[in-house]
């Protein structure tokens, strides 16, 4: 495990597929010094089969650092558990929460939820295999299956199997009929479930996912778990991290946006040059950093221009950003 002091997991940005990727999680290490952030879903033939530095590669500055996992074999994860070590992650963190008919062929996501045994072997073969921390993420119950009782049983036997962390998506995933973005928004959150796990399991640390954007709701919700995860807000409005680290991390943490700027042509120009990559594949992820400031839509557009972003100058950030830069710093020294 790494020798870094870790932050308790007060704040967590979610794993999402296509967008939490190295480059997405450097940008918001920049805006939340303390949140956790995971890795988009692996799966374990991914790794076992597949280009395994294009999967793992990240960098130094993004501690702490989850890789998340799909997969259902014992043995596969436990290797896989051994990679991520090897490569230096925080956290294995295993996926069963995900609807999607593609993840439902391979067998895991959110149908483990109803296999919670086989759930408890693949922690405890994955705790055998590592030193770091194993968790879960998962719903609260499968299709029409609302009953506190299924999600109870679920956590306390896959807590027998040393697993210590669940993040609760606090919304049922129907396994038939609804799409992965239907899923995340049609069934009903209901958060009193996370919140009763944590007084059920006092013992483990209980975070909470699903729905959470604005401030006041999100500080609400952390008094009643141990932290929470946000997902499609934090990537959207990314500015928005930064008022979550001030209110669930860090009281002073008061970040200017030119700063942030800064810092992503930086790290542009240095994976330009260290590794080839595109600018397109860095900025894709910062088009939500100016909402809501004059100016907002040229940056967005600058930055989305295929024409642009041919020549793939890091400086294109600084020229973006120009078209919001003076009123930014304004509200900066207002703040």
């Amino acid at each position: 495990m790494n020798a870094i002091a870790l932050p308790p997991r007060r704040l967590s940005v979610a794993p999402m597929l296509d967008w939490t990727d190295r480059h997405c999680r450097h940008f918001h290490r920049l805006l939340a010094p303390h949140a956790w952030l995971y890795t988009e879903m692996v799966t374990t033939g991914a790794l076992l089969h597949g280009d395994v530095p294009r999967h793992l590669r990240f960098g130094e500055a993004e501690h702490p650092v989850a890789l998340q996992l799909g997969g259902s074999e014992p043995a596969d994860l436990a290797r896989c558990a051994q990679l991520a070590e090897a490569w230096g992650y925080d956290e294995v963190n295993l996926n069963c929460g995900c609807p999607s008919e593609r993840v439902q062929r391979g067998a895991f996501g959110a149908c483990l939820m109803n296999e919670p045994q086989l759930v408890a072997d693949c922690v405890a073969a994955m705790r055998d295999a590592t030193r770091l921390p194993v968790t879960v993420k998962h719903r609260i119950g499968i299709d029409q299956i609302e009953h506190y009782d299924f999600v109870r049983e679920f956590v306390a036997t896959v807590a027998a199997a040393g697993c210590g962390t669940f993040i609760v998506h606090a919304r049922n995933a129907w396994l038939q009929g609804l799409s992965p973005k239907e899923n995340r928004e049609i069934p009903p959150l209901r958060y009193e479930v996370a919140h009763q796990l944590k007084r059920d399991f006092p013992q483990l640390e209980i975070l909470l996912n699903g729905g959470l954007a604005r401030t006041a709701d999100i500080i609400e919700q952390a008094q009643s778990v141990d932290g929470v995860m946000i997902g499609r807000e934090a990537y959207h409005n990314p500015w928005a991290l930064a008022e979550w680290e001030r209110a669930l991390c860090d009281a002073g943490w008061q970040p200017e946006r030119r700063a942030i700027i800064d810092g992503m042509v930086d790290y542009a120009a240095r994976e330009a040059s260290e590794h080839g990559t595109p600018l397109r594949a860095i900025v894709r992820h910062m088009l939500g950093f100016a909402n809501g400031l004059p100016g907002a839509k040229s940056f967005r557009r600058m930055l989305s221009d295929p024409a642009l972003l041919r020549d793939a100058r890091p400086a294109l950030i600084l020229d973006a950003w120009a078209q919001v830069g003076t009123r930014a710093g304004a509200l900066d020294e207002a703040a």
